[in-house]
């Protein structure tokens, strides 16, 4: 069986949003979909994003996850550049703490969207892209709907030993984890 071609793309400005990012790839990993993994910046391989955004339809990609830090102009050029819906991932900085990206990537003139989630939440971004997916493919959104039931049962789960155990016990155990 030939594998299918990737359809979600990750793409980050620096190897630095790497330990970020991964977050995407894991929910990638976690619904059986192989990302694209790439490392473009806007900045100092401007003529590589261009080419990697104009190419994304052709090569089969459905949904790009673009993360950055600081500036953050990358999100927002994909999307000048792709049809493509594109998911901004704003990068935690030293500096400004990620509100500088956040800024940057939530900013956008109308006519050029970038969903954005919150400052270093890949995960979201990840699960934003399944779901974008999974609007076209039932045997996808079926997942999506069983993971969305774990994540209820977990909650009741919580709350079920919260009530056995008390407040104090409870803090303790998570303080102790």
């Amino acid at each position: 069986m030939t594998p299918m071609p990737p359809e979600i793309s990750i793409i980050m400005g620096s190897d630095s949003d790497l330990p970020t990012m991964a977050a995407a790839i894991a929910v990638c990993e976690e619904f059986a979909i192989a990302p694209e993994v790439a490392i473009i910046s806007a900045h100092r391989t401007p003529a590589r994003m261009v080419a990697y955004a104009e190419n994304a339809v052709e090569r089969g990609i459905k949904v790009i996850i673009a993360g950055a830090g600081g500036a953050a102009h990358l999100p927002g050029m994909v999307a000048a550049i792709t049809p493509l819906p594109v998911i901004g991932v704003p990068v935690k900085t030293s500096t400004l703490q990620g509100v500088d990206s956040l800024y940057s990537i939530v900013q956008m003139p109308g006519g050029i969207p970038v969903a954005t989630v919150a400052i270093g939440n890949a995960k979201n971004a990840g699960l934003l892209a399944v779901q974008i997916l999974a609007s076209q493919r039932p045997e996808l959104l079926e997942q999506v709907k069983a993971y969305r039931q774990r994540l209820k049962a977990a909650v009741i789960e919580k709350q079920a030993r919260l009530d056995a155990i008390g407040v104090q016990q409870y803090l303790k155990e998570r303080t102790d984890a």
